[in-house]
Protein backbone atom coordinates (compact mmCIF):
# COMPACT_ATOMS: atom_id res chain seq x y z
CA UNK A 1 0.00 0.00 0.00
CA UNK A 2 1.38 3.20 -1.17
CA UNK A 3 2.02 5.43 2.48
CA UNK A 4 -0.53 8.28 1.55
CA UNK A 5 -0.25 9.50 5.29
CA UNK A 6 2.82 9.52 8.05
CA UNK A 7 1.77 7.97 11.13
CA UNK A 8 0.97 10.41 13.58
CA UNK A 9 0.07 13.07 11.21
CA UNK A 10 -3.11 14.75 10.20
CA UNK A 11 -4.16 13.72 6.87
CA UNK A 12 -4.41 16.96 5.22
CA UNK A 13 -0.63 17.21 6.14
CA UNK A 14 1.68 19.74 8.00
CA UNK A 15 0.16 22.97 5.48
CA UNK A 16 -3.46 22.95 6.41
CA UNK A 17 -3.77 25.02 9.01
CA UNK A 18 -4.42 28.63 6.86
CA UNK A 19 -6.87 26.66 4.98
CA UNK A 20 -8.88 25.39 8.11
CA UNK A 21 -8.58 28.78 9.74
CA UNK A 22 -10.23 30.67 6.55
CA UNK A 23 -11.61 28.21 4.44
CA UNK A 24 -13.39 26.17 6.97
CA UNK A 25 -15.27 23.10 6.12
CA UNK A 26 -15.21 23.81 2.32
CA UNK A 27 -11.10 23.48 2.00
CA UNK A 28 -11.23 20.57 4.58
CA UNK A 29 -13.85 17.97 2.13
CA UNK A 30 -11.55 19.09 -0.93
CA UNK A 31 -8.34 18.30 0.84
CA UNK A 32 -10.10 15.08 2.35
CA UNK A 33 -11.44 14.28 -0.19
CA UNK A 34 -8.32 14.02 -1.94
CA UNK A 35 -6.53 11.70 0.65
CA UNK A 36 -9.42 9.20 -0.08
CA UNK A 37 -9.03 9.27 -3.40
CA UNK A 38 -5.41 8.37 -2.91
CA UNK A 39 -5.97 5.91 -0.99
CA UNK A 40 -8.54 4.15 -3.32
CA UNK A 41 -6.18 4.52 -6.12
CA UNK A 42 -3.86 2.72 -4.02
CA UNK A 43 -5.28 -0.20 -3.51
CA UNK A 44 -7.41 -0.13 -7.20
CA UNK A 45 -10.47 0.08 -5.94
CA UNK A 46 -13.00 1.11 -8.63
CA UNK A 47 -15.34 4.06 -7.25
CA UNK A 48 -18.20 1.79 -7.94
CA UNK A 49 -16.94 -0.99 -5.34
CA UNK A 50 -16.36 1.73 -3.07
CA UNK A 51 -19.82 2.89 -3.27
CA UNK A 52 -20.89 -0.61 -2.85
CA UNK A 53 -19.04 -0.64 0.55
CA UNK A 54 -20.45 2.27 1.90
CA UNK A 55 -24.25 1.46 0.29
CA UNK A 56 -24.26 4.17 -2.42
CA UNK A 57 -23.50 4.70 -6.01
CA UNK A 58 -20.17 5.59 -7.65
CA UNK A 59 -21.39 9.45 -7.91
CA UNK A 60 -21.64 9.83 -4.41
CA UNK A 61 -17.98 8.41 -4.08
CA UNK A 62 -16.64 10.97 -6.66
CA UNK A 63 -19.17 13.91 -5.06
CA UNK A 64 -17.07 12.83 -1.73
CA UNK A 65 -13.80 12.95 -3.58
CA UNK A 66 -14.69 16.20 -5.20
CA UNK A 67 -15.42 18.07 -1.90
CA UNK A 68 -18.79 18.70 -2.96
CA UNK A 69 -20.54 17.34 0.17
CA UNK A 70 -20.67 16.47 3.41
CA UNK A 71 -18.83 13.28 5.31
CA UNK A 72 -21.06 10.60 7.46
CA UNK A 73 -18.86 9.24 9.96
CA UNK A 74 -19.99 5.90 9.15
CA UNK A 75 -19.06 6.21 5.57
CA UNK A 76 -15.54 7.41 6.30
CA UNK A 77 -15.09 4.41 8.48
CA UNK A 78 -16.20 1.84 6.15
CA UNK A 79 -14.22 3.42 3.50
CA UNK A 80 -10.96 3.70 5.88
CA UNK A 81 -11.50 -0.05 6.59
CA UNK A 82 -11.60 -0.99 2.61
CA UNK A 83 -8.57 1.11 1.95
CA UNK A 84 -6.62 -0.89 4.45
CA UNK A 85 -6.13 1.95 7.33
CA UNK A 86 -5.94 0.62 10.46
CA UNK A 87 -3.93 1.97 12.39
CA UNK A 88 -6.01 3.62 14.82
CA UNK A 89 -4.58 7.63 15.28
CA UNK A 90 -4.79 7.32 11.83
CA UNK A 91 -8.06 6.21 11.32
CA UNK A 92 -8.87 8.50 14.52
CA UNK A 93 -7.36 11.37 12.77
CA UNK A 94 -9.41 10.69 9.53
CA UNK A 95 -12.81 10.76 11.31
CA UNK A 96 -12.21 13.59 13.47
CA UNK A 97 -11.45 15.83 9.83
CA UNK A 98 -14.28 13.86 8.65
CA UNK A 99 -16.44 15.79 11.28
CA UNK A 100 -14.76 19.31 10.93
CA UNK A 101 -15.25 18.97 7.53
CA UNK A 102 -19.31 18.59 7.87
CA UNK A 103 -19.58 21.47 10.22
CA UNK A 104 -20.67 24.65 8.96
CA UNK A 105 -18.70 27.73 7.79
CA UNK A 106 -18.99 31.00 8.99
CA UNK A 107 -20.82 32.03 6.63
CA UNK A 108 -23.77 29.68 7.72
CA UNK A 109 -25.91 32.66 9.44
CA UNK A 110 -26.34 34.24 6.38
CA UNK A 111 -27.88 30.53 4.67
CA UNK A 112 -31.66 32.29 4.37
CA UNK A 113 -30.15 35.00 1.52
CA UNK A 114 -26.66 32.49 0.20
CA UNK A 115 -27.95 30.45 -2.44
CA UNK A 116 -26.40 26.81 -2.52
CA UNK A 117 -24.64 26.98 -5.46
CA UNK A 118 -22.99 29.95 -4.38
CA UNK A 119 -22.04 28.93 -0.64
CA UNK A 120 -19.02 26.30 -2.03
CA UNK A 121 -17.91 29.78 -3.56
CA UNK A 122 -17.49 31.63 -0.28
CA UNK A 123 -15.97 28.46 1.23
CA UNK A 124 -13.07 28.47 -1.98
CA UNK A 125 -12.45 32.15 -1.93
CA UNK A 126 -12.04 32.09 1.75
CA UNK A 127 -9.81 29.25 1.53
CA UNK A 128 -7.46 30.32 -2.05
CA UNK A 129 -4.33 31.76 -1.74
CA UNK A 130 -4.37 33.44 -5.03
CA UNK A 131 -7.37 35.22 -6.30
CA UNK A 132 -7.75 36.11 -10.02
CA UNK A 133 -10.89 37.56 -11.29
CA UNK A 134 -11.99 39.76 -14.81
CA UNK A 135 -15.67 41.59 -14.30
CA UNK A 136 -17.50 43.25 -16.86
CA UNK A 137 -20.49 44.90 -15.27
CA UNK A 138 -19.32 45.92 -11.78
CA UNK A 139 -16.72 46.01 -9.22
CA UNK A 140 -16.14 42.37 -7.58
CA UNK A 141 -17.90 41.96 -4.57
CA UNK A 142 -14.57 41.55 -2.68
CA UNK A 143 -13.85 45.48 -3.66
CA UNK A 144 -17.67 46.70 -2.98
CA UNK A 145 -18.42 49.24 -0.53
CA UNK A 146 -21.46 48.73 1.69
CA UNK A 147 -23.63 51.62 -0.64
CA UNK A 148 -22.12 49.92 -3.83
CA UNK A 149 -23.20 46.36 -2.36
CA UNK A 150 -26.68 47.33 -1.47
CA UNK A 151 -27.13 49.00 -4.83
CA UNK A 152 -25.80 45.86 -6.68
CA UNK A 153 -27.73 43.60 -4.04
CA UNK A 154 -31.24 45.99 -4.83
CA UNK A 155 -30.99 45.75 -8.37
CA UNK A 156 -31.09 41.73 -8.39
CA UNK A 157 -32.86 41.77 -5.73
CA UNK A 158 -35.81 44.52 -6.49
CA UNK A 159 -38.36 43.04 -4.06
CA UNK A 160 -36.44 41.60 -1.24
CA UNK A 161 -37.27 42.75 2.36
CA UNK A 162 -35.10 45.14 4.22
CA UNK A 163 -33.50 42.92 6.38
CA UNK A 164 -31.92 40.33 3.47
CA UNK A 165 -30.66 43.39 1.70
CA UNK A 166 -28.97 44.03 4.76
CA UNK A 167 -28.08 40.16 5.34
CA UNK A 168 -26.70 40.10 1.72
CA UNK A 169 -24.33 43.02 2.22
CA UNK A 170 -23.08 42.13 5.53
CA UNK A 171 -22.01 39.25 3.51
CA UNK A 172 -20.39 40.70 1.37
CA UNK A 173 -18.67 42.93 3.65
CA UNK A 174 -17.54 40.08 5.60
CA UNK A 175 -16.15 37.97 2.43
CA UNK A 176 -13.90 41.23 2.32
CA UNK A 177 -12.14 40.72 5.71
CA UNK A 178 -9.58 38.03 4.09
CA UNK A 179 -8.16 41.20 2.16
CA UNK A 180 -6.26 42.46 5.33
CA UNK A 181 -5.94 39.36 7.11
CA UNK A 182 -2.84 37.70 8.35
CA UNK A 183 -2.61 35.26 5.87
CA UNK A 184 -4.28 37.42 3.18
CA UNK A 185 -4.93 35.88 -0.48
CA UNK A 186 -2.87 37.46 -3.55
CA UNK A 187 -6.16 39.29 -5.60
CA UNK A 188 -5.15 40.32 -9.13
CA UNK A 189 -8.53 42.06 -10.42
CA UNK A 190 -9.10 43.13 -13.97
CA UNK A 191 -12.07 45.40 -14.23
CA UNK A 192 -13.67 46.40 -17.79
CA UNK A 193 -13.46 50.49 -18.16
CA UNK A 194 -17.54 49.96 -18.31
CA UNK A 195 -17.70 48.92 -14.59
CA UNK A 196 -15.90 51.79 -13.39
CA UNK A 197 -17.87 54.21 -15.29
CA UNK A 198 -21.43 53.07 -14.71
CA UNK A 199 -22.99 54.95 -11.90
CA UNK A 200 -24.63 52.06 -9.68
CA UNK A 201 -26.57 53.86 -7.04
CA UNK A 202 -25.93 57.24 -8.35
CA UNK A 203 -22.56 59.52 -8.41
CA UNK A 204 -21.92 60.07 -5.05
CA UNK A 205 -21.88 56.18 -4.38
CA UNK A 206 -20.08 55.19 -7.60
CA UNK A 207 -17.62 58.47 -6.50
CA UNK A 208 -16.62 56.92 -2.95
CA UNK A 209 -16.71 53.42 -4.78
CA UNK A 210 -13.84 54.56 -6.87
CA UNK A 211 -12.41 56.35 -4.27
CA UNK A 212 -12.16 53.25 -2.10
CA UNK A 213 -10.65 51.32 -5.24
CA UNK A 214 -7.34 53.69 -5.12
CA UNK A 215 -7.23 53.02 -1.42
CA UNK A 216 -7.37 49.00 -2.22
CA UNK A 217 -4.78 49.49 -4.66
CA UNK A 218 -2.15 50.18 -2.14
CA UNK A 219 -2.78 47.32 -0.32
CA UNK A 220 0.42 44.89 -0.90
CA UNK A 221 -1.77 41.62 -1.85
CA UNK A 222 -3.83 43.48 -3.99
CA UNK A 223 -3.39 44.28 -7.58
CA UNK A 224 -6.20 46.29 -10.12
CA UNK A 225 -5.85 46.73 -13.53
CA UNK A 226 -9.02 47.96 -16.33
CA UNK A 227 -9.57 47.02 -19.83
CA UNK A 228 -9.98 50.68 -21.35
CA UNK A 229 -12.63 51.74 -24.08
CA UNK A 230 -9.86 52.30 -26.34
CA UNK A 231 -7.99 48.53 -26.24
CA UNK A 232 -10.96 47.53 -28.33
CA UNK A 233 -11.96 43.36 -28.49
CA UNK A 234 -10.38 41.37 -25.84
CA UNK A 235 -9.36 37.94 -24.76
CA UNK A 236 -12.45 37.47 -22.21
CA UNK A 237 -15.41 37.82 -24.78
CA UNK A 238 -17.13 34.67 -22.87
CA UNK A 239 -18.22 37.17 -19.98
CA UNK A 240 -16.69 37.82 -16.60
CA UNK A 241 -15.06 34.54 -14.47
CA UNK A 242 -12.66 34.04 -11.41
CA UNK A 243 -9.85 31.93 -10.67
CA UNK A 244 -9.00 30.29 -7.51
CA UNK A 245 -5.82 29.01 -6.48
CA UNK A 246 -4.38 27.16 -3.55
CA UNK A 247 -1.47 26.43 -1.42
CA UNK A 248 -2.17 22.72 -0.93
CA UNK A 249 -1.58 20.56 -3.48
CA UNK A 250 -3.98 18.31 -2.86
CA UNK A 251 -6.39 20.91 -4.05
CA UNK A 252 -6.55 21.66 -7.34
CA UNK A 253 -7.03 25.09 -8.88
CA UNK A 254 -10.81 26.57 -9.91
CA UNK A 255 -12.37 28.13 -12.29
CA UNK A 256 -15.72 30.27 -11.52
CA UNK A 257 -18.08 31.19 -14.11
CA UNK A 258 -21.26 32.61 -12.19
CA UNK A 259 -25.08 32.47 -13.85
CA UNK A 260 -27.76 34.68 -13.30
CA UNK A 261 -29.61 31.74 -10.76
CA UNK A 262 -26.21 29.00 -11.11
CA UNK A 263 -22.28 28.82 -11.12
CA UNK A 264 -19.90 26.41 -13.13
CA UNK A 265 -17.16 25.46 -10.90
CA UNK A 266 -14.41 24.09 -12.86
CA UNK A 267 -11.16 22.16 -11.79
CA UNK A 268 -9.71 20.03 -14.72
CA UNK A 269 -6.52 21.38 -15.90
CA UNK A 270 -7.36 21.28 -19.21
CA UNK A 271 -10.57 23.58 -18.79
CA UNK A 272 -8.40 25.96 -15.68
CA UNK A 273 -5.30 25.84 -17.92
CA UNK A 274 -7.80 27.57 -20.79
CA UNK A 275 -9.01 30.53 -18.45
CA UNK A 276 -5.61 31.00 -17.24
CA UNK A 277 -4.24 31.81 -20.54
CA UNK A 278 -7.34 34.25 -21.18
CA UNK A 279 -6.08 35.92 -17.73
CA UNK A 280 -2.70 36.40 -18.73
CA UNK A 281 -3.88 38.00 -22.32
CA UNK A 282 -6.30 40.22 -20.39
CA UNK A 283 -3.37 41.37 -17.75
CA UNK A 284 -1.13 42.02 -20.89
CA UNK A 285 -3.94 43.91 -22.67
CA UNK A 286 -4.92 46.15 -19.96
CA UNK A 287 -3.79 49.09 -18.60
CA UNK A 288 -1.04 48.70 -15.79
CA UNK A 289 -1.86 49.44 -12.23
CA UNK A 290 -0.26 52.42 -12.60
CA UNK A 291 -2.33 53.60 -15.26
CA UNK A 292 -5.18 51.87 -14.07
CA UNK A 293 -4.86 54.76 -10.29
CA UNK A 294 -4.57 57.47 -13.12
CA UNK A 295 -8.17 56.55 -14.73
CA UNK A 296 -9.52 56.17 -11.40
CA UNK A 297 -7.86 59.85 -10.44
CA UNK A 298 -9.66 61.10 -13.22
CA UNK A 299 -13.20 59.22 -13.08
CA UNK A 300 -13.28 60.79 -10.02
CA UNK A 301 -12.38 64.35 -10.98
CA UNK A 302 -15.09 64.37 -13.88
CA UNK A 303 -17.89 63.30 -11.13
Amino acid sequence: MVDVVRRGESPLGPGSGDGMRRGGPTVLRLMLGAQLRRLREARGISRQDAGYSIRASDAKISRLELGRVGYKQRDVADLLTLYGVEDEREREAFLTLAQQASSPGWWNKYSDVLPAWFEMYVGLEQAASVIRSYQVQFVPGLFQTADYARSVTLLGHPGAPPDDVDLRVDLRLARQEILTAGDAPRVWVVVDEAALRRPVGGASIMRSQLEHLVELTELPNVTLQAVPFQAGGHAAAGGPFSILRFSDPDVNDVAYLEQLTSALYLDKSVDVDNYLMVMDRLCAEAASPVETRKLLAKLIRSM
